[in-house]
């Protein structure tokens, strides 16, 4: 382990490890959090490796905890990998002022705004930082890489495939943020980590769809009951892009569902199941 690679805490769970890590990140210039839940066959053998990208407020433990996804990454021997979802304790002044923006709400976006540019750099540390460190301490197979998320983790799960379709061969998301040039949360946090509205584009997934040729099948679930649905979310504006061309997009509408974590832990098998079957053949 590299080190300045630092294991906090780890717990054995379903035959393999759950380990919560930090590391001084280069990307985001200040210390970064993220966890591991390692399978069992890891420790025999490289595995392929899934990132989920949680959502607003959210930090590295609230999937690892809730979410219920060990049992089916054992079973089909994926190795999780979940950031924090921001910087923290930057000493830039706001940070903490809103629940939507600044700590806990990086967006996955490279901000290019002062103050925010300084250490927001939340894509390229997922995108590149990270996966370059989890393969250099962690028995993975690197070119077996697949990435989903919630909400705003669900808009950059989205985004980091659309962009990179070589990079992730499989890429799925729960009640996503599908068009954030289109939606209050998306216009606060677009409007002060990117300026001018030229560049937000590319962190809309409804946008970069039309473009992307990304040509995998999309898994979505999305709750008919989420309060934010009309409002913030707006999934048919995705589906109605990947219809344009032809992109696969598995979009389920959920009765009774809303945003929450019961919400991912009712259908985390099949999303699991969805990129075990990309990343194992």
């Amino acid at each position: 382990m590299a080190a300045s690679l630092k294991l906090t805490s780890e717990y054995r769970c379903f035959d393999g490890t759950v380990g919560f890590y930090r590391h001084q990140s280069e990307t985001c210039n200040i210390e970064m959090r993220f966890a591991v839940y390692q399978p069992p066959q890891a420790k025999s053998q490289r595995v392929p490796v899934l990132y989920f990208l949680s959502g607003l407020t959210c930090t590295e433990e609230n999937f690892i905890v809730k979410a219920g996804a060990q049992r089916y990454a054992a079973e089909c021997g994926l190795m999780l990998v979940v950031p924090d979802t921001s910087p923290r304790n930057t000493g830039i002044a706001g940070e903490d002022d809103d629940w939507d923006f600044g700590t806990g709400a990086g967006f996955y976006v490279d901000a290019t705004e002062v103050p925010w540019r300084s250490h927001y750099q939340m894509y390229s540390y997922v995108v590149r930082e990270l996966p370059a460190l989890i393969a250099e301490n962690f028995s993975i197979q690197p070119e077996k890489q697949g990435i989903f998320g919630h909400s705003m983790g669900g808009h950059g799960a989205l985004v980091c495939a659309l962009r990179n379709p070589d990079r992730y061969q499989s890429v799925s998301a729960f009640a996503p943020i599908v068009a954030p040039m289109q939606c209050p949360w998306g216009e606060k946090a677009l409007s002060r980590y990117l300026g001018n509205r030229a560049s937000w584009r590319s962190y809309d997934a409804t946008e970069l769809v039309l473009n992307a040729n990304y040509q995998r099948p999309i898994l979505i679930d999305q709750g008919t009951a989420d309060q934010f649905l009309v409002e913030q979310l707006k999934p048919e504006l995705f589906a109605s892009a990947c219809a344009k061309v032809n992109q696969p997009v598995n979009l389920r509408m959920q009765p009774g569902y809303d945003h929450s974590y019961y919400f991912i832990a009712t259908f985390i098998e099949d999303h699991i199941r969805h990129h075990a079957a990309a990343l194992l053949n």
